[in-house]
């Protein structure tokens, strides 16, 4: 038996793979769907988000990905380690287009047309790059240079860079400074507050079924924002773990004292890794 069935949940309300299903609504995370919709809907050309490990950046793109209706193109980025050669010919696998032979002016070429063709049918292209403090800086500059294909008043190509707070430094280079011109603004996602913590937990138990059983006492809430300092992902860790140890102990509640213990356990999972 798994603590799912023994708590009468659907599913692990905690899993640590990002799930729009489980997207949760704080003000920051709002701000930064609102903020994307906004900028890459409108067609303003650039779009940063940067936010903490942890801190639900990919859910809240997986979340804008689900909102887009049929009239976009999308290509995404997940290692974002490459050349500005092998991006282009990422970006163009993503498009369906084919990459066999070509060379990097042949691959700029074809994306070109591609675009141009994207805005006579009246559909957006979003190029989305996750961990993009990865990119190294000459592909930052070259992605600049894609930014200038436009057509009237709008940007053919819309782009959301999405990553650790080391992009905005990246940003503020000397050398990116025109990259830099060209973004209307940095969107930052911060970690949950006290009370965000507590709707968080309940708000992904109920959506794996839960019926109040467990029950989360006031304390449990407190100790599980006292260690995570209200980031998701260790959210997520340390309401597992308590859940599991609930099991183990045939608990009806979840109180300070069990997410202590879930803490502590952590805690020495981690020493042994390292």
């Amino acid at each position: 038996m798994t603590y799912e069935q023994f708590y009468g949940l659907s599913e692990n309300p905690f899993g640590v793979t990002p799930d729009p299903r489980f997207f949760f609504s704080s003000r920051s995370h709002q701000d930064a769907l609102a903020y994307l919709r906004y900028t890459l809907g409108e067609r303003k050309g650039f779009a940063v988000v940067t936010g903490e490990v942890g801190v639900g950046k990919t859910t809240v793109v997986r979340r804008f990905v689900e909102t887009l209706n049929g009239g976009v193109d999308l290509a995404v980025v997940l290692n974002p380690k490459l050349s500005f050669k092998q991006l282009l010919a990422t970006i163009a696998r993503e498009l369906g287009s084919s990459v066999k032979g070509k060379n990097k002016a042949d691959l700029l070429l074809d994306l070109k047309d591609f675009l141009v063709d994207a805005r006579r049918r009246d559909r957006s292209v979003v190029l989305i790059v996750d961990e993009a403090q990865n990119l190294p800086a000459s592909s930052l500059e070259e992605i600049r240079m894609l930014s200038n294909l436009e057509m009237e008043s709008s940007k053919l190509l819309q782009i959301a860079f999405v990553g650790q707070p080391e992009l905005s430094q990246m940003l503020n280079l000397t050398s990116l400074r025109q990259l830099r011109q060209r973004i209307p603004g940095i969107c930052t996602i911060r970690p949950l507050s006290q009370e965000e913590v507590e709707q968080y937990v309940r708000t992904r138990l109920e959506k794996a079924g839960w019926q109040g059983r467990p029950e989360f006492v006031k304390e449990a809430f407190e100790e599980t924002f006292r260690y995570s300092g209200g980031i998701p992902r260790l959210i997520n860790f340390v309401c597992d773990r308590s859940l599991l140890l609930g099991f183990v102990e045939e608990a009806g509640l979840v109180d300070g004292r069990l997410v202590r213990a879930a803490v502590r356990d952590l805690e020495g999972i981690q020493e042994v890794v390292t």
